[in-house]
């Protein structure tokens, strides 16, 4: 009798596990099976293309059109008589056109580009990701950075792209490009941040100011004014330029905090100002004045240290006015310590104009101290 109930009450453990088991699948089950269902779905696409598709509706075609004067006949393939015939004939307009990528950066319709894309321009018609286009306006340009900013006229529901912090960045973090080369839809290209605060100025553009971001994703002609993102889909610089010939397949953008920078002096006053002194600077350092001082030919001789050497003053300039000299070395500015010509220019980016500012340099191996006044680069509106 023990037995008949022992084995009863074993079966209807039995029982119950059945029944546990197939409630605990129905309950849990498809939890599981979804759950890896989402696994899977979000592997396959990268996070590449997963941020891109977001930023990827910020990204913004511009398409410009400027007249320019030219010559009715090219005058080099007249024939000199018939050239003294006709005399000079004089230029003629034309219309040349041209196309650059954008990214908005704010709802109300603010496109940042770069300054070369929309110069000079007479028309600026831009389009959209899905393919709407409406007319833009040129709210003010900066050549000295490259950037400029652009006004969609009244559009509703635009996005903008979220901007990060270029101080942030570090040599290896991911870069992404994002544009629309040679006309075409959005694309993309990955890589890395290679190199961090490159002067443009080592690439021969000597009347710019920029220390860029150096990627080795592929920008091509096109992209310039297209956002270069990270890895959360925030902006991290404007690409600006790709280098051709030695070294070709380096790309370069401009750090995101410069361009807000820019961006607010631009709505504020129209126009950025930069303050200059008026000199021309190479770098010096141990070696290099070394190697000077050992020429049996050398007119002066250079302190063997670091620093921005002054290689010329351009006459009626702050710097002559303040009686910085041909062949002075200049070694602190504002407090700091300046090692070359770049730790020198970025002091003064961030001086004040008409306010002064001090300097310290080794003239003769006798350290001096002058006060000179920034004023206004000329030349920029």
């Amino acid at each position: 009798m023990l037995r008949v109930k022992k084995f009863g009450i074993i079966r209807i453990l039995k029982n119950i596990f059945f029944l546990a088991s197939i409630l605990f699948f129905f309950l849990c089950g498809p939890v599981a099976l979804y759950a890896n269902e989402d696994f899977l779905s979000t592997e396959s696409h990268s996070f590449v293309a997963d941020v891109a598709s977001k930023v990827s509706r910020s990204v913004v075609r511009i398409d410009i059109e400027r007249e320019i004067q030219t010559d009715e006949f090219e005058s080099d393939l007249l024939d000199p008589l018939l050239r003294d015939l006709l005399g000079d004939m004089g230029s003629f307009p034309k219309k040349e056109r041209g196309q650059g990528s954008g990214v908005i950066i704010d709802s109300s319709g603010l496109v940042l580009t770069n300054a070369h894309v929309v110069e000079r321009v007479d028309n600026v018609i831009i389009t959209l990701q899905n393919g709407n286009q409406v007319d833009g306006a040129v709210v003010g340009t900066d050549e000295v950075t490259d950037l400029a900013l652009v006004k969609i006229k009244e559009f509703p529901g635009l996005e903008s792209a979220k901007l990060g912090d270029s101080e942030d960045l570090q040599v290896g973090d991911w870069a992404i490009a994002l544009g629309t080369p040679y006309g075409l839809e959005s694309t993309v290209t990955l890589g890395i941040v290679s190199s961090l605060h490159r002067d443009i100025n080592t690439l021969g553009f000597s009347d710019k100011r920029l220390d860029l971001i150096q990627t080795d994703a592929a920008i091509n002609p096109g992209n310039s004014g297209g956002p270069l993102i990270n890895s959360k889909g925030e902006v991290i610089g404007i690409n600006t330029l790709v280098r051709s010939g030695p070294g070709a397949g380096l790309g370069f953008a401009i750090p995101i905090n410069l361009a807000s920078k820019v961006t607010n002096q631009l709505l504020e006053n129209g126009e950025v100002i930069h303050p200059y002194l008026g000199a021309q600077l190479v770098l010096l350092n141990e070696r290099i004045a070394r190697e000077h001082n050992q020429d049996p030919n050398a007119l002066i001789v250079l302190p063997e240290r670091s620093g921005a050497l002054v290689q010329s003053i351009i006459p009626q300039s702050p710097a002559e006015e303040g009686g910085l000299r041909r062949g002075d070395l200049v070694i602190t500015a504002g407090g700091n310590e300046v090692n070359d010509p770049r730790s020198l220019l970025m002091q003064v980016e961030n001086a004040q104009i008409g306010k002064p500012f001090e300097l310290e340099v080794l003239r003769n191996n006798k350290e001096i101290n002058l006060s000179i006044k920034p004023a206004a680069l000329p030349g920029i509106s």
